[in-house]
């Protein structure tokens, strides 16, 4: 009965767990950079890491907001890839270039002018504020570089072209790393920088990768063979259908953005322990949760490709095999989580207080990653490429908005109880949203038919 549930197509299993394992480890050394980060300033001093922590949630607002952009490029991408209609997929990535630029620009100004005033939103630690203030600052002048490189990744990511993620989020790691050491402790006859040394890391690299993706892309990539001149023109009409599918994503992704962030303003007003620990449980949490955020970038390109190809009699069928598969990971998930919870806090350098709470926190995030594992890809993915997007966004806004962050707020300062409490608070939306997503994703009401007004991609999908 439980093997019913599966389907029985080789390709299938190929090209998910193929994409999921390339975007995984791809995932893993983007994290990995984070971690390096991480570490490094732990072993600086507390106040730097809470610093660059609640700076870094800043610069998750871009990431998330960039990751919307991208989204809505590769359900629509993936769809003209089954369609085979590379023109179409041209198209596409010159609109998700001009708005990631957009959102880039809109958030340097902002973190740019502005870094006290957004800073003490989250703390009112003013040593915190002013390592955050050096950190930020420079950080900022990567807000661009890293906007172009995303929608260059996710492009090739909807023609399934993923090996160049990897490739390239390795050599950003090594970059990182190397500049690290020698610039926040000053090795090597460099003066030590501390956060600014940081800093300076990661700016460093992110121009790197952009240099190493934009060669790629013009020397070696021959799916979608992308000029610079089709970044210039702009489909209207395509222009329309992106903002009908793609809206709902960047929304949703924005207001998960400042959901995070406010997260850690209230953690952030509980202490420097607070935000320490959090800091430390996230980022270990997501080195180990990288196959759950593969497999629904994964899934996204499977369900519009298959949509894309016209195959609308597979997707049901699909999409009860990616539940179960979400299961499993979930579950390996968080038993690794939960072993590896011990042994990581030996790295840093921090106060008993924050130890302790770091190690509650992760404890509390090795069972939630249960929950995240299997709603966040059905949603995000299976029902999102399904053609769906404005269902993950009502569904966001209601859990965050109405229900996770007003819990949280009265467990900090109306209560006065523990972090650990506000953070099993905070948490609480990824285990109650399976409920939701069970009965969501097995209506099969998301499934929307490919729908595209060129001529070329109708034929193609004829045949």
């Amino acid at each position: 009965m439980f093997l019913s549930l599966f389907v029985r197509e080789t390709l299938f299993y190929k090209t998910f767990f193929t994409l999921t394992l390339i975007i995984g480890l791809q995932n893993l050394i983007t994290f990995g950079v984070n971690l390096s980060d991480n570490l490094m300033i732990g072993g600086y001093s507390e106040s730097a890491l809470s610093g660059v922590a609640i700076a870094n949630q800043i610069q998750f607002v871009l990431q998330m907001l960039v990751m919307g952009v991208s989204e809505g490029l590769v359900i629509m991408a993936s769809r003209y890839w089954g369609a085979n209609d590379i023109g179409s997929i041209k198209r596409i990535a010159s609109i998700g270039m001009r708005l990631s630029i957009l959102v880039g620009l809109i958030m340097w100004a902002i973190v740019f002018f502005f870094p006290q005033s957004l800073l003490s939103l989250f703390t009112n630690d003013q040593s915190v504020i002013a390592e955050g203030a050096k950190f930020i600052k420079i950080i900022c002048f990567s807000y661009i570089f890293f906007s172009v490189t995303s929608i260059l990744l996710a492009t090739l990511r909807s023609v399934e072209t993923v090996k160049i993620g990897f490739i390239l989020s390795s050599t950003t790691l090594i970059i990182n790393v190397c500049l690290n050491y020698v610039l926040i402790y000053g090795h090597f006859g460099f003066s030590s920088l501390g956060v600014q040394g940081s800093a300076i890391a990661t700016l460093s690299s992110r121009i790197i990768e952009l240099i190493i993706v934009c060669i790629f892309v013009k020397r070696f990539d021959r799916k979608i063979l992308l000029k610079l001149r089709d970044f210039f023109t702009i489909d209207m009409e395509l222009f329309k259908h992106y903002v009908k599918l793609g809206s709902p994503i960047l929304m949703s992704n924005f207001i998960w953005g400042i959901a995070m962030a406010t997260q850690t303003s209230v953690l952030g007003h509980m202490g420097e322990a607070a935000i320490a620990a959090n800091s430390i449980a996230t980022t270990i949490f997501q080195i180990v949760s990288v196959v759950v955020f593969a497999s629904a970038s994964a899934t996204t390109v499977v369900i519009g490709k298959t949509i894309g190809e016209g195959h609308m009699d597979k997707i049901k069928a699909y999409a009860k095999t990616l539940q179960m598969l979400y299961l499993i990971i979930g579950l390996c998930t968080g038993a690794a989580l939960f072993i590896a919870k011990d042994y990581v806090l030996d790295f840093y350098s921090i106060s008993a207080e924050a130890r302790g709470l770091a190690l509650q926190f992760m404890t509390v995030l090795s069972i939630t990653v249960c929950g995240t594992a299997y709603q966040m890809p059905s949603l995000t993915g299976i029902v999102r490429s399904g053609g769906d997007t404005k269902f993950v966004l009502y569904n966001d806004t209601i859990f965050m908005w109405l229900i996770v962050l007003p819990a949280s707020a009265l467990c900090a300062f109306v209560f006065n109880l523990s972090p650990l409490v506000t953070f099993i608070c905070l948490k609480s939306d990824q285990i109650l949203k399976c409920f939701v997503a069970i009965i969501k994703v097995n209506r099969f009401k998301w499934i929307r038919a490919f729908d595209s007004y060129s001529p070329e991609a109708k034929e193609n999908v004829a045949l």
